[in-house]
């Protein structure tokens, strides 16, 4: 080990200390008072529910931990966007769980939380997992609610995928747990099976204080939609449990029992550890976004026995391709090399940067696992196309939508890792968001931007000064400098991975030593969804 090594680890190390600083307070959710008032009712609180939901000592994938992670501030803020979301297994089968925390704004929905539960609807479409709604909502967050209810990727998209996934065969199961109010009463009801708690569960249109004010009428909630009035009366519940430990346990009883899925055939063996330690990667990734590094080097620390057979290993070799295992299963890996390489025609070529041949290898590549029906993996550390006259005249833009055709086209499922840089163009060749990646992580080293801080700081000050000279006004060197710093940690501010999380660009922020599990149960949630369409990328300009 070297001083850089050592150097690098304290630093990434740092991150990952800071990063589970983060998780720990948003694990509090709306904080130690509002947890107790649950308590009282008798009531298991959200993360409470999930653990004793899921199997013992069995892994759960949390998706969007950040979600609303330093917005709605004069709101008193929304950890965890209100709701906790991910992947787990219960019974022994993959889910996907949705858990309303009544800690936070009484499980209110603002804009962001309606944004996280479509995302994991999303993720449990994709993959044909079941999915388990653990319901404790007041309903929608008034003071917000243009922001909430209308429009198309809206609250009442839910409803809407409840819809399809019911036609579509998909299993979905509802207890209601506390609230269950207004619009938001249509969820557990149009699952496969609803049901609810006796003394905290309730579920209605319209609240005893509404229905007094609409139509006059003195009742209490527990006679208006209580467990009693649901499965005895009206029949919209199907069952009633005293507490929710035995509400969970009825719930673990029916997934036990369901039909296996249909298996896509992606092909796993008996998983082997990484040759080198997954540990070291902390001391390999350096201690800035503009070092380089040996892209290979970090490959080696995340699949199995540290086995890749690299494809066109000397062509285009600012991104590395090849095939590996991770926990077992087959992949196809695209990463961007972040060391200086020099092609076999005496060309340099810049680390984190992707030229014509590469895109072309890549394209190429992609389209070789789609045919093989491999899975996915893109490691992101990329600041973009190259440019200048020689790659414009060389086709760099028509190389490179032939790589972003190939991979908005794939069939194959795309797990995305943002490990560095993520900018610009090549976000987008790389399986950004807006591709479908299956699932998209970050670790805390990312950044993500439409491009690097000091470029992008640089041309803001450009715009900012011309409007400041145009109105007659004197920039003075220290004008300058102060206006350079103020954009500059704007736009520094905007680009890390907190800020991503938060806004759900990506699905959470990891320890790099999670990475394995990360990817390996995002394969075998994929695996229970048959590839149905045909792959085709349409027409591509040679």
């Amino acid at each position: 080990m070297n001083i850089e090594f050592n150097k690098n680890e304290d630093v990434n190390k740092q991150l990952v200390y800071e990063l589970r600083t983060k998780l720990k307070k948003i694990y509090q959710g709306g904080g130690e008072k509002n947890a107790a008032k649950q308590k009282e009712k008798g009531k298991l609180l959200a993360r409470e529910r999930i653990k004793y939901l899921i199997d013992k000592d069995s892994a759960f994938l949390e998706i969007g931990a950040f979600a609303a992670d330093g917005m709605y501030a004069e709101q008193g803020g929304c950890p965890s966007a209100g709701v906790i979301c991910g992947i787990g297994y219960v019974s022994g089968r993959q889910c996907m769980i949705v858990a309303n925390d009544a800690t936070v704004k009484a499980g209110a929905w603002f804009p962001m939380t309606a944004k996280k539960n479509l995302r994991a609807q999303e993720i449990a479409m994709e993959n044909r997992l079941p999915v388990i709604y653990l319901v404790d909502s007041a309903g929608v967050y008034l003071p917000m609610q243009d922001e909430i209810f209308p429009d198309k990727e809206h609250f009442g998209r839910m409803f809407r995928n409840n819809a399809i996934m019911s036609s579509e065969g998909m299993v979905q199961i509802a207890a209601i747990m506390g609230a269950c109010v207004a619009g938001g009463a249509y969820l557990p009801i149009m699952s496969d099976e609803a049901m609810i708690v006796e003394g905290t569960g309730s579920v209605f249109l319209a609240g005893s204080y509404l229905v007094k004010s609409a139509i006059g009428e003195d009742v209490d909630n527990e006679t208006l939609g209580g467990a009693t009035t649901h499965c005895e009366i009206s029949g919209v519940t199907d069952y009633k449990h005293p507490n929710d430990e035995a509400c969970l346990e009825s719930i673990r009883n029916i997934m036990s029992k369901l039909g296996r899925p249909e298996n896509a055939g992606f092909d796993r063996v008996k998983p082997v550890a990484p040759k080198f330690s997954v540990e070291e990667i902390y001391g390999i990734l350096p201690d800035n976004r503009e070092k380089p590094y040996e892209m290979m080097d970090i490959i080696n620390r995340l699949i199995d026995n540290a086995d890749f057979e690299e494809y066109k290993k000397g062509y285009g070799q600012s991104v590395v391709c090849g095939l590996g295992r991770i926990d077992g299963w087959a992949v196809g890996i695209v990463a961007n090399q972040r060391k200086v390489v020099k092609s076999k025609k005496g060309e340099m070529q810049f680390g984190g940067v992707i030229y014509s041949d590469s895109a072309d290898k890549a394209s190429r590549f992609i389209m070789n696992c789609n045919q093989k029906k491999i899975p996915l993996v893109f490691l992101q550390d990329v600041t973009g196309f190259m440019v200048g006259s020689r790659s414009e005249h060389g086709g760099i833009i028509k190389d490179g939508a032939k790589m972003v055709n190939a991979v908005a086209n794939s069939v194959v499922p795309k797990f995305t890792i943002v490990i560095g840089n993520s900018y610009g163009a090549g976000n987008y060749a790389m399986c950004g968001k807006a591709y479908d990646p299956r699932l998209i992580y970050a670790w805390p080293t990312a950044k993500i931007a439409v491009m690097g801080g000091a470029q992008a700081a640089k041309t803001l000050l450009q715009i900012q000064e011309s409007a400041l000279k145009a109105r007659g006004e004197e920039i003075t060197a220290e004008k300058e400098a102060a206006l350079l710093k103020e954009i500059t940690d704007r736009y520094d501010s905007q680009t890390t991975p907190y800020y991503a999380a938060s806004r759900l660009w990506v699905d959470g922020i990891i320890d790099p030593t999670e990475t394995r599990k990360v990817i390996s149960m995002g394969i075998e949630a994929a695996n229970q969804s048959p590839i149905t369409r045909k792959f085709n990328v349409g027409i591509i300009q040679t």
